[in-house]
């Protein structure tokens, strides 16, 4: 098998040709046909999580088949086309587990960052971890709701039934919810980086009903907001915008710090919460009702040696959308 691999953090990754690997029990090995190159993906590699495994294969928005199959595992075959996501393995017995917060595991593994993934022709994956995708849509398209898609549906569930919802940061997982939100008859207020007008015009062209720079007060109050911009100047700014009683969701993994704000943004029983990884049930809920949505994914596509571009380009915002990689 061939990957990109991290060997040091905040290095380029590095084309390596590995021994093949074969599944243990409890797994299968899914040949890679396509991986979504996520702004996580850049986290890891700059070192702003903590302890990851190294050396590590990045990439969690896997779609592949299976073409080997471990031990004990039932229900799956060689050939079936599966999605594997960031949560790639739970403990099952500690208190968040048993309580149905799988996400909150205090042993999980994730994908491309404790456990190798998708940056490479074929990964190893906890069988209970691969959601079945059928046969309908690209390799390619599926990619991003793998995470872009499965992070967005929880914050968007989280976010509440509000009508008005706030989008900054409008990337690979924005125009996703974009495209759900007005499935559910949303209106839908995009915020970009500030003069950003093409990605503007790419959020109207999505359906939304407002698109500005993140540094301009929505035209009437937001029911919600959800940040998807790693930037934690936006949490007083999106506060600012969202109505008494209104929810801000934070969801990305990893964000700069939150400055000091008055309390007054957060009066008049605003709520700051923030979303933290995924549950199986949310693949579930989201990958039944994505073909019902018929939600169009905007991709960029590189080879899988251009990885290092890829992930340039996404830190410089050159694309709408997403990256995904093809080996």
């Amino acid at each position: 098998m061939q990957a990109m691999v991290l060997k040091t953090l905040g290095a380029a990754l590095e084309w390596s040709d590995l021994a093949d690997r074969w599944p243990g029990p409890g797994e299968i090995r899914v040949k890679v046909a396509a991986c979504g190159v996520c702004r996580t993906d850049l986290h890891v590699v700059d070192g702003e999580l903590p302890e990851p495994k190294l050396p590590i294969i990045p990439g969690h928005e896997i779609v592949g088949r299976i073409d080997a199959i471990g031990a004990g595992v039932e229900g799956r075959r060689v050939g079936e086309r599966v999605g594997l996501p960031w949560l790639g393995h739970t403990c099952g017995v500690c208190p968040y587990c048993a309580g149905q917060q799988e996400n909150l595991c205090d042993r999980p593994l994730f994908t491309g960052y404790t456990r190798d993934g998708g940056y490479a022709t074929a990964t190893i994956a906890d069988a209970r971890y691969a959601f079945p995708l059928g046969e309908a849509g690209s390799d390619e398209a599926l990619a991003p709701l793998l995470c872009a898609g499965l992070i967005g549906w929880r914050s968007l569930v989280i976010a509440g039934a509000g009508k008005r919802l706030g989008l900054y940061g409008f990337g690979a997982a924005a125009h996703i919810v974009a495209q759900v939100a007005a499935w559910q008859g949303r209106s839908v207020f995009a915020f970009t980086r500030p003069g950003d007008g093409a990605t503007q015009a790419f959020a109207r062209r999505l359906g939304a009903t407002w698109a500005g720079g993140s540094d301009e007060p929505p035209p009437q109050p937001l029911d919600a907001a959800i940040l998807f911009a790693a930037v934690g100047d936006l949490v007083p700014l999106a506060l600012k915008a969202v109505r008494k009683g209104g929810r801000v969701v934070c969801a990305g993994i990893h964000m700069s710090d939150v400055p000091s704000f008055p309390y007054r943004l957060l009066w008049e029983e605003r709520q700051l919460v923030s979303v933290a990884n995924l549950t199986r049930q949310d693949g579930i809920d989201f990958l039944r009702l994505a073909p019902q949505i018929g939600i169009d994914t905007e991709t960029t596509r590189y080879p899988l040696v251009e990885a290092n571009q890829a992930l340039a380009d996404l830190r410089a915002g050159r694309f709408e959308g997403a990256a995904v990689l093809v080996p």
